[in-house]
């Protein structure tokens, strides 16, 4: 329901800003306005997306957690694609998640929101107990069709 109601909101609120800002300043300084915001922010995303892929990266090479820097990568990509939104509104709220005290409010907000139950590193090898790196477990089964299944495969061991 929030999602249908942003996807009347905004183009509404960009309508009734593009008609203000037109009555004031007249159509091609509006339409430049929009286009410099453009060209604007996306070099801002641009230097501003870098940064945060190199402390991305740092994270990874010194073993730290990747959430925060991920988080910040992520609301620059965002703020990216409202920046390339023409309009006054969306160009607000992209040129706000570019400044890292938002970001850092944002995620702060969400934090409070989201739990993270577990965070595993790697993947987990399994080896049977009390076997080495490269051992070689050894075995025999068979189809025991007599017995009622024990189980959802019906095989048994002997």
């Amino acid at each position: 329901m929030w999602l249908l109601l942003l996807f009347i909101a905004v183009p509404l609120i960009e309508i009734a800003l593009f008609i203000q800002v037109g009555g004031l300043i007249g159509l091609w300084p509006t339409l430049g306005i929009v286009v410099l915001t453009a060209v604007l922010g996306t070099s801002l995303v641009r230097s501003q997306g870098a940064q945060a892929m190199a402390r991305l990266r740092n994270s990874f090479d010194d073993l730290r957690d990747p959430t925060e820097p991920l988080a910040h990568g992520a609301m620059i990509l965002f703020s990216g694609a409202l920046l390339l939104t023409p309009g006054f509104f969306t160009d607000t709220l992209g040129f706000a998640l570019l400044v890292p005290g938002v970001r850092n409010w944002v995620l702060r907000e969400l934090r409070k929101r989201v739990k993270v139950e577990s965070m595993v590193a790697g993947q987990k090898q399994w080896r049977a107990q009390g076997s080495a790196p490269g051992d070689v477990i050894d075995g025999e089964y068979e189809v025991d069709d007599s017995s009622p299944r024990n189980g959802p495969s019906g095989w048994t061991q002997h």
